[in-house]
């Protein structure tokens, strides 16, 4: 059973930065496929950023040069890094591993954290 434990959410004023982390157990993250999704009230899921088995990386036209995903092998653990942070942000953000497509794209996954809750608001 793959578990996804993400971390770092909370409040924080327009402009501000968070970093987001997801540790991952039962499941050797290097050269896998994963990423972080969200999800806002009354609004779709959607896909923020990716990294594949060659650490390519991906992200969402609405977070580029803004956020930044990275991978710590070591420490068998993803982060997401958020800067320049507007309400526009605010979701439940969750961390994702193992595409069902066997693509690293936006799409659907099969293991899912339980999210942490990024609120962006003066």
């Amino acid at each position: 059973q793959v578990q996804l434990a993400e971390s770092g959410g909370g409040s924080v004023q327009p402009g501000g930065s968070l970093r987001l982390s997801c540790a991952v157990s039962t499941y050797n993250s290097r050269g896998r496929c994963m990423g972080w999704f969200r999800q806002a009230p009354g609004k779709e899921r959607e896909g923020v950023a990716l990294i594949d088995r060659y650490g390519g990386l991906t992200y969402a036209d609405a977070v580029k040069g803004r956020f930044t995903i990275s991978q710590d092998n070591a420490k068998n653990t993803l982060y997401l890094q958020m800067n320049s942070l507007t309400a526009e942000d605010s979701a439940m953000y969750y961390c994702v591993a193992e595409p069902v497509s066997g693509y690293c794209i936006f799409g659907n996954y099969y293991y899912w954290g339980q999210g942490t809750q990024v609120t962006v608001s003066s």
